[in-house]
């Protein structure tokens, strides 16, 4: 029988000096087959308002669509943990809607959600998912969501003073019962630092090597999503060009009445 990853296993991998990945999915197929390669964590990132849904930010996806991939993803899933990334203004105007918003992913199939940034008001909300029964995985450093208010893609924790007062929320929303951390875009070194002085597991989205887990899109891992790379994407295939060039043979064989052949009909 499979043992399905919790989030007191990812706590014993911290503990244990043990790395852990972490990937998204948007469908069924991705997310049966990564589970199946041993992926420890499936991320249904609001990323998917780009590479699934050619929106220009994640600000355009919304709760009904969220719930929607991650239900897709949930029956595709054995293993991993299955975590929901909780989009834009879902979270942000009363706690007992962030509850009943972020519980529709937990009865569609998600085990925990995902919220990103810090403030008093998150805080309460961390708070109060974790004592609903809901698992929460913070996400600090560059969040996309306030990708207006930070002024464009900039990387941050890049003096002494702002790691600290990373380190300091960080250690705010875990005591506020988040399991898990997301950095994003922190120089090594910082993220590094905030690593050694938290008791949660640190996930690196482009924070360098010393983290306990890493993450990238899927998208970006297989080669499928070609818009723009980031340059902390490591390309471990070419979907793109191996999906171009199924279709131009199926094309070429339709035209040239290659397909369908005698096996191939009733």
């Amino acid at each position: 029988m499979i043992k399905k990853v919790n989030v007191n296993t990812l706590k014993k991998m911290k503990e244990s000096s043990e790395k852990f990945s972490v990937l998204t999915a948007y469908d069924y197929s991705t997310a049966k087959y990564i589970d199946e390669a041993g992926i420890d964590v499936i991320l249904i990132g609001d990323s998917l308002a780009m590479v699934a849904l050619g929106y220009e930010t994640t600000h355009s996806v919304g709760v009904d669509e969220m719930k929607i991939f991650t239900k897709a993803v949930a029956k595709g899933v054995n293993r991993a943990l299955v975590v929901t990334d909780m989009p834009f203004l879902s979270y942000h105007t009363d706690i007992s809607s962030a509850i009943q918003n972020c519980g529709e992913m937990i009865k569609s199939g998600a085990n925990a959600v995902k919220i990103e940034g810090y403030s008093d008001y998150i805080l309460s909300v961390v708070k109060r998912l974790t004592e609903s029964g809901i698992p929460v995985m913070s996400h600090l450093g560059f969040t996309p969501q306030f990708l207006n208010t930070l002024g464009g893609y900039k990387i941050q924790g890049k003096t002494q003073e702002s790691t600290k007062k990373i380190l300091e929320q960080a250690k705010e929303l875990q005591a506020a019962g988040a399991f898990s951390l997301v950095l994003e875009m922190v120089p090594e070194d910082s993220a590094k630092y905030i690593t050694e002085h938290l008791t949660i597991p640190t996930i690196s989205c482009g924070a360098g090597r010393y983290c306990d887990a890493q993450v990238l899109v899927s998208d970006d891992v297989f080669g499928k999503y070609s818009d723009f790379t980031p340059k902390f994407a490591r390309k471990y295939g070419d979907m793109k060009s191996l999906i171009i060039d199924c279709a131009k043979k199926f094309d070429s064989d339709v035209k040239a009445g290659r397909f369908p052949s005698e096996n191939e009909v009733f």
